[in-house]
Protein backbone atom coordinates (compact mmCIF):
# COMPACT_ATOMS: atom_id res chain seq x y z
CA UNK A 1 0.00 0.00 0.00
CA UNK A 2 1.39 3.45 -0.77
CA UNK A 3 1.68 6.02 1.64
CA UNK A 4 -1.02 8.71 0.03
CA UNK A 5 -3.38 5.74 0.83
CA UNK A 6 -2.36 5.24 4.34
CA UNK A 7 -2.11 8.83 4.72
CA UNK A 8 -5.30 9.75 3.71
CA UNK A 9 -7.91 8.40 6.62
CA UNK A 10 -5.40 10.24 9.13
CA UNK A 11 -5.41 13.39 6.73
CA UNK A 12 -9.70 13.14 6.26
CA UNK A 13 -9.52 12.58 10.38
CA UNK A 14 -7.35 15.50 11.56
CA UNK A 15 -9.18 18.23 8.74
CA UNK A 16 -12.10 16.82 10.34
CA UNK A 17 -11.62 17.77 13.91
CA UNK A 18 -9.99 20.97 12.69
CA UNK A 19 -12.47 22.39 10.83
CA UNK A 20 -15.09 21.18 13.66
CA UNK A 21 -12.98 23.35 16.19
CA UNK A 22 -12.45 25.92 13.07
CA UNK A 23 -8.31 25.41 13.85
CA UNK A 24 -7.50 24.78 10.22
CA UNK A 25 -4.97 27.19 10.61
CA UNK A 26 -3.47 26.07 13.68
CA UNK A 27 -3.62 22.17 12.35
CA UNK A 28 -1.88 22.77 9.60
CA UNK A 29 1.00 24.70 11.62
CA UNK A 30 0.86 21.96 13.60
CA UNK A 31 1.24 18.97 11.04
CA UNK A 32 4.23 20.80 9.20
CA UNK A 33 6.14 21.67 11.83
CA UNK A 34 5.62 17.94 13.19
CA UNK A 35 6.68 16.54 9.28
CA UNK A 36 9.60 18.82 9.17
CA UNK A 37 10.82 17.24 12.62
CA UNK A 38 10.24 13.44 11.02
CA UNK A 39 12.13 13.78 8.17
CA UNK A 40 15.06 15.05 10.37
CA UNK A 41 17.61 11.71 10.89
CA UNK A 42 17.93 12.04 14.47
CA UNK A 43 14.27 12.35 15.32
CA UNK A 44 13.40 9.69 12.20
CA UNK A 45 16.31 7.09 13.79
CA UNK A 46 14.27 7.21 17.40
CA UNK A 47 10.82 7.17 15.85
CA UNK A 48 11.81 4.16 13.41
CA UNK A 49 13.92 2.47 16.49
CA UNK A 50 12.33 -0.69 18.20
CA UNK A 51 14.42 -0.09 20.86
CA UNK A 52 12.49 3.00 22.13
CA UNK A 53 9.24 2.32 23.69
CA UNK A 54 5.99 3.96 21.94
CA UNK A 55 5.79 5.77 25.78
CA UNK A 56 8.72 7.63 25.14
CA UNK A 57 8.02 8.36 21.50
CA UNK A 58 5.34 9.83 22.32
CA UNK A 59 6.69 11.98 24.98
CA UNK A 60 9.26 13.32 21.94
CA UNK A 61 6.13 14.28 20.34
CA UNK A 62 4.56 15.60 22.79
CA UNK A 63 7.73 17.81 23.77
CA UNK A 64 8.01 18.81 19.57
CA UNK A 65 4.22 19.69 19.87
CA UNK A 66 4.60 22.15 23.28
CA UNK A 67 2.54 21.87 26.38
CA UNK A 68 -0.36 24.72 24.78
CA UNK A 69 -1.34 21.97 22.29
CA UNK A 70 -4.96 21.06 22.48
CA UNK A 71 -6.21 18.03 23.61
CA UNK A 72 -7.34 17.06 20.15
CA UNK A 73 -3.93 17.72 18.52
CA UNK A 74 -2.00 15.64 21.36
CA UNK A 75 -4.78 12.50 20.70
CA UNK A 76 -4.22 12.92 17.03
CA UNK A 77 -0.68 12.42 18.01
CA UNK A 78 -1.03 9.68 20.29
CA UNK A 79 -2.39 7.67 17.50
CA UNK A 80 -0.02 8.33 15.32
CA UNK A 81 2.67 6.82 17.55
CA UNK A 82 0.18 3.84 18.36
CA UNK A 83 0.13 2.74 14.92
CA UNK A 84 3.56 3.68 13.69
CA UNK A 85 2.56 6.47 11.51
CA UNK A 86 4.59 9.61 12.30
CA UNK A 87 6.47 9.25 9.18
CA UNK A 88 3.30 9.90 7.14
CA UNK A 89 3.29 13.52 8.29
CA UNK A 90 4.35 14.97 5.27
CA UNK A 91 2.50 12.97 3.27
CA UNK A 92 -0.63 13.94 6.03
CA UNK A 93 0.16 17.46 5.31
CA UNK A 94 -0.31 17.27 1.53
CA UNK A 95 -3.53 15.58 2.14
CA UNK A 96 -4.60 18.22 4.34
CA UNK A 97 -3.42 21.22 2.90
CA UNK A 98 -5.61 20.14 -0.34
CA UNK A 99 -8.61 19.27 1.96
CA UNK A 100 -7.80 23.19 3.80
CA UNK A 101 -7.81 24.48 0.26
CA UNK A 102 -10.83 23.12 -1.44
CA UNK A 103 -12.64 23.99 1.93
CA UNK A 104 -11.61 27.67 2.18
CA UNK A 105 -11.72 28.23 -1.63
CA UNK A 106 -8.09 28.89 -1.89
CA UNK A 107 -5.54 27.85 -3.80
CA UNK A 108 -2.22 28.03 -4.26
CA UNK A 109 -0.58 29.33 -7.87
CA UNK A 110 3.38 29.18 -8.37
CA UNK A 111 4.40 31.73 -10.84
CA UNK A 112 7.91 31.65 -12.47
CA UNK A 113 8.73 34.21 -14.68
CA UNK A 114 12.23 35.26 -16.63
CA UNK A 115 12.27 38.33 -14.39
CA UNK A 116 10.99 40.04 -10.91
CA UNK A 117 7.30 40.98 -11.65
CA UNK A 118 5.67 44.23 -10.00
CA UNK A 119 3.03 44.17 -7.77
CA UNK A 120 0.85 45.77 -9.85
CA UNK A 121 2.03 42.47 -12.80
CA UNK A 122 1.02 39.92 -9.65
CA UNK A 123 -2.32 41.93 -8.66
CA UNK A 124 -3.53 41.37 -11.95
CA UNK A 125 -2.30 38.16 -12.35
CA UNK A 126 -3.93 37.18 -9.05
CA UNK A 127 -7.62 39.33 -10.13
CA UNK A 128 -7.34 37.12 -13.48
CA UNK A 129 -6.89 33.46 -11.87
CA UNK A 130 -9.66 34.51 -9.40
CA UNK A 131 -11.85 35.33 -11.80
CA UNK A 132 -10.70 32.61 -14.39
CA UNK A 133 -10.96 29.70 -11.18
CA UNK A 134 -13.71 31.20 -8.72
CA UNK A 135 -10.81 30.91 -5.82
CA UNK A 136 -8.96 33.03 -3.49
CA UNK A 137 -5.70 32.87 -4.72
CA UNK A 138 -2.15 32.51 -3.03
CA UNK A 139 0.40 33.47 -4.65
CA UNK A 140 4.02 32.47 -5.29
CA UNK A 141 6.16 34.39 -7.47
CA UNK A 142 9.63 33.06 -8.62
CA UNK A 143 12.47 34.11 -10.76
CA UNK A 144 13.60 31.61 -13.34
CA UNK A 145 16.53 32.61 -15.98
CA UNK A 146 16.16 29.95 -18.44
CA UNK A 147 12.76 30.81 -19.64
CA UNK A 148 13.92 34.19 -21.62
CA UNK A 149 10.62 35.76 -20.97
CA UNK A 150 6.92 35.26 -20.25
CA UNK A 151 5.24 33.79 -17.15
CA UNK A 152 4.56 29.96 -16.05
CA UNK A 153 1.35 29.94 -13.83
CA UNK A 154 0.68 26.98 -11.92
CA UNK A 155 -2.27 26.03 -9.91
CA UNK A 156 -2.78 23.18 -8.67
CA UNK A 157 -2.92 20.83 -11.92
CA UNK A 158 -3.29 23.25 -14.37
CA UNK A 159 -0.50 25.03 -15.97
CA UNK A 160 -0.69 27.95 -18.05
CA UNK A 161 2.81 28.43 -20.26
CA UNK A 162 3.42 31.22 -21.94
CA UNK A 163 7.29 31.13 -21.73
CA UNK A 164 9.23 32.71 -24.65
CA UNK A 165 11.26 28.96 -24.21
CA UNK A 166 8.11 27.10 -24.91
CA UNK A 167 6.78 29.68 -27.96
CA UNK A 168 10.24 28.92 -29.73
CA UNK A 169 9.73 25.43 -28.89
CA UNK A 170 6.64 25.25 -30.68
CA UNK A 171 7.62 27.75 -33.67
CA UNK A 172 10.87 25.17 -34.06
CA UNK A 173 8.58 22.15 -34.22
CA UNK A 174 6.09 23.86 -36.59
CA UNK A 175 9.05 24.68 -39.07
CA UNK A 176 10.69 21.30 -38.87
Amino acid sequence: MDALTTARPYAQAAFEDAQKLGELKGWSEMLLSLAEAVIHPEVRAVVTSPRFPKAQIEKLMEGLLGSQAPVQQRNFVRILVENQRLLLLPEIVSLFEALRAEAEKTVNVVVDSAFELTAGQQEKIAATLKARLNREIKLVCKVNKELLGGIVIRAGDKVIDGSVRTRLGEMATALA
